[in-house]
């Protein structure tokens, strides 16, 4: 028996994550570490040269009698269907057949001996095209008049017209916001190992291992269950992973399936950004109308998004935008549509966030522009169209879903306080009027974040615990690990059911074969959904181990209590292990598997009414930032955060999930550029070209807390609260600081009106229009 080591292994437990060591000295295995059985085989993908085109020929063979090529892969070697969109809409093809939709689309994949010679082999091909006209933006693409990929969605309530018509003031603008790539550390990979009959296993780089199962099978034309897709860890996701994996797990299977040998696809980085979708870019038409005192009456917002050239998961992250646009506040009246564009870009998908971000800061905006416009700080603009209480009329939201949680006045309360943010602002507006090249900027937004998936089907999770003789326990469930602790998390919440040693529990890796038919974990709510399954199926198991034991001992079911790595049965206090070989030798059943679904949730998209979301997250954050007018360079002086996490469930996880999500929050709105050439040619396709945040970019004094005080009002998981997408938001905190900077060139005249990102040309190109007052 293993002399477990006597770590505290309950829930709300400053817990390491369970492979930090690993992380830290290379021992963690990621798909592209499994040893590879001799005969292995590596396939890469060969693109196209052309935006939007018809092909006219492909001639391969150079590719097929190149070094070390064994085969070549098309639309024509598909022996399922050649669809792998994520939501059965049949436009998102593993390989065109005659028409290519964007700069960079997979049209074959070559295999070979190694993965240089299918790399320089993919780059023989020989193909002609009938060039089309292309729009690669949601304006071009709208004036083309190329449709919409996906149904768009409007959320109405109240009379807006009757709101506009009472508003003593009235402002339109537009704001376009940039998308953003997932650069994940672990780029994506597959690998897949035929078996007997139709079986074939796919180690894969995914969130969403039922998805990639039913995809393979889809493509491959063979049942699910021929399918095992297995997940240990992910070196980073943040959606980029949700749907975006399937066509090189569909590859890898194809090829492996078709030569009966093992088959890995892992293309480099500039292959991953080109061919791989990233979060939408927005451009929104907003008009707001208000009262003198800065309280917003009606709000009309059209939401126009580059989805690419399929519809992907574009829809409900479209939809999310308009879930999100209210952000903490309240608007009498108010309507919101989406319009998901057709592009000739790749396929957009999911990102940290899925459309909330794109939402929350058109929020912002509204609100820093009536700020400027009646000469207010914009904080107060801020308090004073916060949701209300329960009962007060103003807790309704565009959707319908009454805020029955609202704390965001006393996080916003406590940053306000804990920042100094009065004295500091005022102390930055009088060094500001002094002129000079730096000017400073402070900021303080809130967030609101609605938690479930929108689609009230994929708001479901299960699980798998096996307790072995000898007192081990082994747990499976259907969620991904990709280094944000959920593992961990888990684990912990079993190890508080059992009141045993966290050591005492072995996690294994994500695998269909163990719970099968489970969602993505996405959404912030890979802990809510998992760790509920994971405590059911330890209910299962304890309340048989409470039956047997009463029944053994003739005592009552009462008097049997889980004590730390023991149970006390009457007056007697025996050993954990004891109790479990005790119960094995009477063949208690010490397997179960557990099962869950969110309660109350429903969603009619139709109507524009429902509640899609169980509960929500608040959080607030000011920031302070220093800007080079002459340079448009800026730096982040500081940050305070605080956020809400309901009880959590581990506070170091959740504080550098925080940490995190700020950080690449800050990112998507100053330095991670997206841009097209005009041939529709990603430029950014590299760390060389795109820049994601540094260590050096972070907030020189960077102060991070959690509520300690919240805890979640629904029943939630030992009742906290998701923590993966909600801070993400508190990063327009620093995008509204440099704005207040540029701002002051024109004695805060006048909004900026950034667009985002705004990196140093556009900053400086937004003070040279502002000193000249254009």
């Amino acid at each position: 028996m293993k002399d477990y080591q006597p770590v505290a292994g309950a829930a709300h437990q400053e817990l390491a994550h369970d492979s930090a060591i690993k992380h830290v000295t290379g021992r963690a295995e990621y798909t592209d570490d499994i040893a590879e059985p001799v005969g292995t085989l590596h396939a890469y993908l060969g693109v196209s040269g052309e935006t939007h085109a018809r092909i006219l020929s492909m001639d391969l063979s150079e590719v097929r009698r190149a070094r070390g090529v064994v085969d070549v892969l098309t639309a024509d070697d598909i022996p399922g269907v050649n669809d792998i969109s994520p939501n059965g809409n049949d436009d998102e093809p593993v390989f065109p057949k005659e028409l290519v939709e964007y700069h960079g689309q997979p049209i074959f994949a070559v295999i070979a001996e190694t993965r240089d010679a299918a790399r320089r082999a993919a780059e023989l091909a020989k193909v002609e095209y009938e060039t089309r006209p292309h729009a690669l933006d949601p304006v071009a693409a709208e004036a083309a008049g190329m449709p919409m990929v996906t149904t768009p969605l409007k959320l109405e309530r109240g009379d807006v017209a009757e709101g506009f018509g009472a508003s003593a003031r009235r402002i339109s603008g537009r704001m376009t916001v940039g998308g953003q790539d997932h650069m994940y550390l672990e780029g994506q990979v597959s690998f897949a190992i035929p078996g007997e009959d139709e079986d074939v296993i796919v180690h894969c780089s995914t969130q969403h291992p039922s998805e990639a199962q039913h995809m393979v099978a889809h493509v491959l034309g063979i049942p699910s269950h021929s399918v095992t897709v297995n997940v240990r860890r992910m070196g980073g996701g943040f959606g980029g992973k949700e749907s975006q994996m399937t066509i090189f797990a569909c590859v890898a299977a194809m090829a492996a399936k078709r030569l009966n040998r093992p088959v890995k696809i892992r293309p480099d980085r500039d292959q991953d950004m080109t061919a791989t979708g990233k979060r939408h870019d927005f451009v929104i038409d907003y008009e707001v109308g208000f009262g003198d005192d800065g309280r917003v009456q009606a709000v009309e917002g059209k939401f126009a998004a580059r989805c690419g050239y399929s519809s992907d998961l574009s829809g409900p992250v479209t939809d999310r935008a308009l879930f999100h646009a209210d952000n903490a506040y309240y608007y009498p009246h108010v309507r919101l549509v989406s319009r998901p564009q057709k592009t000739n870009t790749v396929s957009n998908t999911a990102f940290r966030g899925f459309g909330g971000p794109q939402g929350v800061i058109v929020a912002e905006r509204m609100m820093e522009e009536i700020a400027y416009a009646l000469g207010m700080d914009p904080l107060d603009v801020r308090l004073a169209n916060l949701y209300g209480e329960t009962g007060d009329g103003r807790n309704l939201t565009p959707y319908h879903q009454e805020v029955k949680d609202n704390i965001s006045r006393r996080i916003i309360s406590e940053v306000e306080a804990g920042s100094d943010y009065r004295a500091r602002r005022a102390e930055i507006m009088a060094e500001n009027a002094k002129g000079g090249v730096i000017r400073r900027g402070i900021a303080l937004t809130p967030v609101k974040f609605g938690i479930s998936f929108t689609k009230t089907s994929y708001n479901q999770a299960g699980s798998l615990i096996h307790v072995y003789a000898d007192g081990s326990i082994q747990l499976n469930h259907g969620g991904t690990e990709m280094g944000q602790g959920l593992n961990t998390k888990v684990a912990q919440v079993v190890a508080e059911a059992f009141q045993v040693d966290i050591g005492r529990i072995k996690i294994t890796r994500t695998t269909t074969e163990k719970v099968p038919n489970t969602s993505a974990t996405a959404a912030s709510s890979g802990s809510d959904l998992n760790g509920m399954a994971a405590l059911d199926a330890a209910e299962q198991i304890k309340s048989r181990l409470v039956q047997f034991a009463a029944a053994k001992w003739n005592v009552g079911e009462t008097e049997i209590e889980f004590l730390p790595n023991s149970v006390r049965i009457g007056a007697e206090v025996m050993p954990f292990d004891r109790l479990i070989a005790e119960a094995y030798t009477a063949r208690v059943h010490l397997s179960a598997a557990g099962f869950y679904k969110t309660p109350k949730i429903h969603w009619d998209r139709a109507a524009g009414q429902g509640r899609p979301f169980y509960y929500y997250a608040y959080g607030a954050a000011c920031s302070e930032v220093a800007v080079d007018t002459l340079t448009g360079e800026y730096r982040i002086e500081r940050s305070d955060v605080l956020h809400d996490v309901g009880r959590s469930l581990n506070p170091a996880i959740d504080r550098g999930q925080v940490e995190g999500a700020f950080v690449q929050g800050v990112g998507w709105l100053t330095t991670e550029e997206l841009w097209w050439d005009d041939k529709g040619r990603l430029r950014t396709h590299a760390p060389s070209t795109y820049k994601i945040p540094l260590a050096s970019d972070r907030p020189r004094q960077f102060n991070v807390k959690l509520a300690d005080w919240s805890e979640n009002r629904e029943m939630t998981i030992k009742r906290s609260k998701a923590v993966g997408e909600p801070p993400f938001m508190l990063g327009i905190s620093v995008f509204e600081a440099i704005s207040m900077a540029v701002a002051s060139v024109a004695d805060y005249r006048e909004c900026p009106r950034l667009d985002a990102p705004a990196t140093p040309e556009r900053v400086l190109m937004a003070v040279h229009r502002l000193k000249s007052g254009g």
